[in-house]
């Protein structure tokens, strides 16, 4: 079976046991079932459901790697390969309630899978889409996954491009009860998902397929149905790419405060005192296309003469809780090398408080450049609003928004 055919389903009913006058030789695949089937009349025995041997073995290679304990609840994100792909001529049966197979052997390879609900990923490319969207969503239950400790497994499965590799991780999804989350350009390949999910009970979401239809009945043109990096697809190096690249390199270069007579070369300028995230934001930005350089303000120092020169509405202030930001910088002194018995003012709270003060008045100082609160945001939040911003001033908009221009 290739990528491109459709799911059958007459295929995928269990393999059962028939009698015949003259009994054939039962094929080793099916031994193992044949003894587990129960006499007739009998209430057929309770089947405890285990995890693929596999997958646990992954799952506790991952969590040894991460140092984290393995019954620890909460949102654990796993990149795991699913099992080999089963094929009809081996005669296994695609029963997600078979244990045979699953390939157990009795060993402790045959775990249960940690506790918690677990959301399957699926993806014919990278996995980027799906992963990033899971947990976008998951961003939604923080209330029950960090106060009352629910623990969600995510497992992603990156590059299935065939049907059959397909099969086996929704007959795994089914096994563990397990959500099926996906994203597949092709649309046989999604077909086949969503048909295997709802033969078998398993809640599953396309996040590709209703959006790509969409946009294609609005521009009027069939999509290619080609995941990323498919050989059929091709990028261009365009303008756009070369203007990001030069936007990195020029970022870089003017990192915390390097080569200020450059600053009115950048299309955004970040200052704000050490560990608001001026860097990360930079390079965050730079990745998008927008040159950009940062500016430290430390208390007691003068800024470069540079920075008061540019067009102001170019420029961003980055502000932060003094208490996080003693937390942020007394684990970044820790890992300087800095003992509790060295003296430093780096991470005291007068210190902190006194140049976030400093900060301030500067900031003030200058009322076009808008201040940025970073506490608690992530750096995709930040720039988000560094964005709304710089597009609001630069096209003269009376309405905030933010938009993507080509």
């Amino acid at each position: 079976m290739n990528a491109s055919s459709t799911f059958n389903f007459p295929n995928l009913a269990p393999v059962r046991r028939t009698s015949h006058a003259n009994p054939q030789p039962i094929p080793k695949p099916l031994i193992a079932a044949s003894s587990s089937v129960p006499e007739p009349g009998s209430d057929p025995p309770a089947r405890k459901i285990k995890g693929s041997p596999q997958l646990a073995r992954w799952s506790r290679a991952r969590a040894i790697r991460s140092g984290r304990k393995l019954d620890r609840a909460g949102q654990r994100t796993q990149f795991l390969e699913p099992n080999p792909p089963l094929h009809p001529s081996d005669g296994v049966s695609l029963d997600p309630h078979d244990s045979t197979s699953s390939g157990s052997d009795g060993s402790d390879d045959d775990a249960e899978m940690t506790a918690g609900k677990s959301i399957y990923m699926v993806s014919d490319g990278t996995g980027w889409t799906v992963e990033h969207s899971v947990n976008a969503a998951l961003g939604q239950f923080e209330h029950c996954l960090v106060d009352r400790g629910c623990a969600v497994n995510t497992h992603l499965f990156s590059g299935i491009d065939d049907v059959e590799r397909l099969m086996e991780i929704v007959k795994q999804a089914a096994k563990e009860g397990a959500m099926l989350v996906y994203t597949l350009a092709d649309p046989s390949m999604a077909d086949s998902a969503r048909q295997a999910c709802t033969h078998w009970g398993i809640p599953t979401t396309d996040m590709l397929g209703p959006i790509t239809e969409g946009i294609a009945t609005h521009l009027g043109v069939l999509p290619s149905g080609l995941p990323r990096g498919a050989p059929g697809r091709s990028f261009p190096l365009t303008d756009e790419y070369f203007r990001r690249i030069e936007a990195i390199e020029f970022s870089i270069k003017q990192d915390d405060g390097a080569l200020p007579q450059n600053l009115h070369k950048a299309d955004i300028v970040l200052a704000g005192v050490s560990r608001t995230g001026k860097t990360p934001l930079s390079i965050y930005l730079a990745q998008k296309g927008y040159k950009v350089a940062n500016v430290p303000i430390v208390f007691g120092v003068q800024l470069p003469k540079t920075l008061f020169e540019v067009d102001p509405e170019k420029v961003f202030g980055l502000t932060i809780n003094p208490l996080v930001l003693q937390t942020v910088r007394t684990a970044r002194a820790k890992t300087l090398g800095f003992s509790e018995g060295m003296k430093s003012n780096y991470s005291e709270m007068v210190h902190v408080r006194q140049e976030l003060e400093f900060a301030r008045r500067i900031l003030a100082q200058n009322p076009v450049w808008p201040v940025i609160e970073v506490t608690g945001k992530a750096i995709e939040e930040t720039a988000a609003v560094v964005l709304r911003l710089y597009h609001d001033r630069k096209h003269k908009c009376s309405m905030p928004r933010i938009s993507k221009r080509y």
